[in-house]
């Protein structure tokens, strides 16, 4: 054998070797990747103190089986069952200028007295960030984060932000037209009815 052909064998053996060792096995056990939600915000919620997120039964068929995090906690949530009753739903995302202008309409709304339930959905932007923001702006309304974009999908919601719906209590769903940013506590009890 040629001491080419030695080495072609050498550099095939190793090559080999080098795919079994890396190869994955079914029986041993991987670390899931460690992605940005595997990020400790465990801080950040506890200096949000964002009110809990609604934990009830029923609400609006379009939303039945739509999952989100509550940002409060970092526990999945049904966004169903977070709104079993008559609402505001509102969509906004931490790049949107307007939606912090309109977070802190809807956070002086929910804290009046008859005041309609308000649940903020964060979409389009990172968990963290999003907790963030609501920190700077004083906003402790019950947030969820909206990774997938699933309960804005469901509400066949336009991409403009921010974005607002009436839940009623019956769980029809009906856009708020009148106002493309909600800018005063009265506007918001209009559009609640």
């Amino acid at each position: 054998m040629s001491r080419a052909a030695r080495w072609a064998v050498v550099v095939l053996v190793l090559a080999v070797a080098a795919v079994v060792a890396l190869w994955p096995r079914e029986d041993e056990p991987t670390a899931p990747p460690r992605t940005a939600a595997a990020k400790d915000l465990g801080p950040a919620r506890a200096k949000a103190a964002l009110d809990a997120c609604p934990r009830g039964a029923g609400g609006p068929a379009v939303l039945r089986g739509v999952t989100a995090t509550c940002l409060g906690d970092g526990q999945p949530l049904d966004v169903a069952a977070a709104l079993p009753g008559k609402a505001l739903v509102n969509f906004w995302a931490t790049w949107c200028v307007p939606c912090q202008e309109e977070l802190r309409v809807l956070d002086a709304y929910a804290r009046e007295p008859g005041a309609v339930p308000v649940l903020i959905v964060q979409v389009q932007s990172k968990e963290g960030d999003g907790l963030e923001l609501l920190t700077k702006l004083g906003v402790h309304l019950p947030a969820v984060f909206d990774e997938a974009d699933t309960v804005r999908k469901a509400f066949a919601a336009a991409p403009q932000l921010p974005k607002s719906f009436v839940v009623g209590a019956d769980g029809s769903v009906a856009e708020v037209t009148r106002y493309p940013v909600l800018t005063s506590v009265e506007q918001v009890r209009e559009v609640v009815g």
